[in-house]
């Protein structure tokens, strides 16, 4: 599957029923990054899920005031190393300049990692495909 240079976001949503139609609830973080504008058109692709579902918890979910990495561990992401760590690791940057972290990784290769480490300021992501 080829992902477009264009790609804006990438979130995972369910299709919800509606009054004549469905509808996908695009997540506040991607207004709040200023990745996607209310109001405007946008094309959406619809990708199979390979994750099991989720099952919903009673506790309800405490909304953070700190934005939340961009990432989830086990993500696949297409990135462009960047820069190289003072460990030698190379370094991808996403949505709001978030950095990947893919160890192996050379200064302008493409490569798709899947995220298996994720923090505050970073994550780790291995490689799982070389030269996108």
């Amino acid at each position: 599957m080829e992902i477009s240079d264009k790609l804006l976001c990438l979130f995972s949503a369910e299709v919800e029923p509606s009054e004549d139609g469905y509808v996908i609830e695009v997540p506040q973080r991607e207004l709040d990054t200023g990745s996607v504008e209310a109001g405007d058109t946008y094309r959406v692709a619809l990708i199979e899920s390979d994750r099991e579902e989720t099952v919903e918890s009673d506790e309800p979910e405490t909304p953070s005031s700190e934005p939340q990495p961009p990432v989830e561990a086990g993500e696949i992401r297409y990135v462009e190393i960047e820069d190289i760590g003072k460990q030698g690791d190379g370094i991808a940057r996403v949505e709001r300049g978030y950095v990947i972290i893919v160890p192996g990784a050379e200064i302008g290769e493409r490569v798709k990692v899947e995220i298996t480490e994720v923090k505050s300021n970073f994550a780790v992501g291995e490689i799982i495909d070389e030269d996108i």
